[in-house]
């Protein structure tokens, strides 16, 4: 798993296809990304993947599913 600390608010997230899935708000508790609900995919609600889709962090927050598949398995709360 990918350290949480090298992941910051605003970095973008990017399916393994370079889609745009969201963009970071944060941290929720230790194993969860917080994405912003004012980005245009949002849908006005935040959504949250696990630390564990993180294939790497560069610039980007890039994950192991391709963008389409992010959203379609991400949790809003």
């Amino acid at each position: 798993m990918v350290a949480p600390m090298t992941i910051k608010e605003h970095m973008e997230v990017l399916g393994s296809d370079g889609v745009h899935v969201g963009t970071v708000d944060g941290l929720e508790g230790r194993d969860q990304l917080k994405l912003t609900k004012d980005d245009p995919t949002a849908g006005g609600e935040h959504h949250f993947i696990p630390l564990a889709w993180v294939d790497h962090v560069d610039e980007n927050v890039h994950l192991k599913q391709s963008g389409a598949e992010a959203k379609a398995r991400w949790k809003t709360h």
